[in-house]
């Protein structure tokens, strides 16, 4: 059965609803240069494996940049960000190593694993970015053991979930909100929306698919948005993320985005049946970069000439990664019981 864009939750607010235009274009310009690396780095992905010169899996995140882009400007260099099997977004998002991820994905020596994890078992301490796994749900639990770490510190550093709906399906969510709001943890638990856990629509699995309002339940406050618009998201996550910062306990928020391309791969997945061509299209028309780029326009804060500078300046960022990646060294036979420990 095929899922159209009548039977799919409604989306809040408008991808280029004022709440763009009230963006400082400075951090509009931030915004947009990011989600554009996002969107570059992935489209290279996509074509390095379709050539096969990236032999794993990879889960590609075009079309959901805003949600990674607005929330992780309002963190610091030291919070907490644990990830999803989707995690390329966050990984550049909270200023992980280029060069580091794209040899990850090669399985190079140089990769930010050490070429031992792959596109889903990403690690950059020094930024914060403490892990992602391909569990769904798996780092939801980590991520409120990284908070409470912080508030027996006594720091002020607040952790960030990242996760999607289908990881709402499991128990281990609902232990884990319930344990941050007990203790009065400081994390943020974002949930990007994307309509589907692999090809199954969101309506076919939660009687209530608004998740946000579920989750109220628990006595945390939940915020459901349009992660397709940045503006919105940075408007939401910077308010949670200072009120968590402040003492007052965890947050949620609920991201509505859409992935353009196949639960995993570069390819589109219409062959599975599980959605149509339509949908796809109605959603490649809500473009957060798009709209980004629309509203610096309007203002007069962003050319033309200048947007293609920014394009090529990033696609030669990304070119570099690629050149580092393929140059880079296969771990070895010797380093194989690395880390391993009797």
């Amino acid at each position: 059965m095929t899922s159209t864009t009548s039977e799919l939750p409604e989306v809040p607010s408008s991808v280029d609803g004022a709440s763009l235009d009230a963006v400082d274009a400075q951090a509009l310009g931030d915004l947009l240069r990011t989600m554009l690396r996002i969107r570059l780095f992935e489209q290279r992905v996509a074509d390095l494996a379709s050539a096969g010169e990236i032999r794993g899996p990879v889960h590609l995140y075009v079309g959901q940049e805003a949600v990674a882009a607005g929330v992780c400007l309002t963190l610091t260099r030291d919070d907490f960000v644990l990830s999803t099997h989707r995690s390329h977004g966050h990984f550049i998002a909270k200023g992980g190593d280029l060069n580091g991820l794209m040899a990850e994905l090669f399985g190079k020596e140089t990769g930010c694993s050490k070429g031992r994890g792959g596109s889903m078992h990403l690690v950059d301490s020094s930024v914060g970015y403490v892990a992602s796994v391909p569990i769904v749900a798996g780092t939801i639990p980590v991520a409120v053991g990284a908070a409470l770490s912080a508030k027996l510190r006594g720091s002020d550093q607040v952790a960030v979930a990242f996760f999607g709906d289908g990881a709402t399906d499991e128990g281990v969510f609902y232990e884990s909100i319930n344990l941050a709001g007990l203790y009065d943890l400081p994390i943020l638990f974002v949930c990007e929306n994307n309509l589907f856990s692999t090809h199954l629509p969101i309506h076919k699995r939660l009687a209530n698919a608004n998740i946000a309002e579920n989750v109220r339940g628990f006595a945390l406050p939940a915020q459901r948005v349009d992660g397709n618009n940045v503006g919105d998201v940075v408007r939401e996550a910077r308010q949670l993320v200072e009120s968590i910062r402040s003492g007052a306990g965890p947050a949620f928020l609920e991201c509505m985005t859409y992935r353009w391309l196949a639960h995993v791969g570069p390819t589109d997945d219409f062959d599975v049946g599980f959605r149509t061509r339509e949908q796809v299209e109605h959603w490649r028309a809500r473009d957060p970069i798009d709209a980004a780029r629309g509203s610096l326009e309007r203002r007069g804060a962003l050319s033309r000439p200048a947007y293609d500078a920014i394009v090529e300046e990033e696609l030669r960022g990304v070119e570099d990664a690629v050149q580092f990646a393929q140059e880079s060294p296969f771990p070895s036979n010797e380093a194989l019981l690395e880390g391993l420990y009797d």
